[in-house]
């Protein structure tokens, strides 16, 4: 499906720009926009609660969000891999892992290649799925 990966790229665009949903759908049709808002985090809450909400609705994400969702995590977590951001400590970088992990497991059983890569991940860092 030809929105995933557009999707995927747009993810983050709404909540990092000031870019509005309305525009998203505009240039790239519903079918993107509705991938794009159900993974967009509402940056009106505080970082900790957007933080449990992911882990609380991943399970109940449509397919084609969850799809963007592990791909997301995966590449974020390889870059946290391949270097460490700027002011993160090593205990900051785990913390990051624990809780990726916690939305992973709700996203088990969308897409295998994706969640061996990230079983993978995880098994690095100590943390079991």
């Amino acid at each position: 499906m030809a929105a995933y990966p557009q999707a995927a790229l747009l993810h983050d665009t709404v909540e990092d720009t000031d870019t509005t949903l309305d525009e998203v759908e505009l240039h790239f049709g519903a079918q993107v926009r509705r991938l794009v808002e159900e993974v967009t985090d509402d940056k009106t809450l505080p970082k900790l609660e957007r933080k449990r909400q992911q882990v609380e609705q991943a399970p109940h994400s449509s397919p084609g969000a969850k799809l963007v969702k592990l791909a997301d995590k995966l590449h974020n977590l390889r870059d946290l891999n391949r270097c460490t951001p700027k002011g993160w400590s090593e205990h900051r970088v785990q913390e990051y892992f624990e809780w990726a992990a916690q939305v992973v497991k709700g996203l088990q059983g969308t897409n295998q290649q994706l969640e061996e890569a990230l079983k993978q991940l995880f098994e690095e860092r100590g943390l079991t799925l």
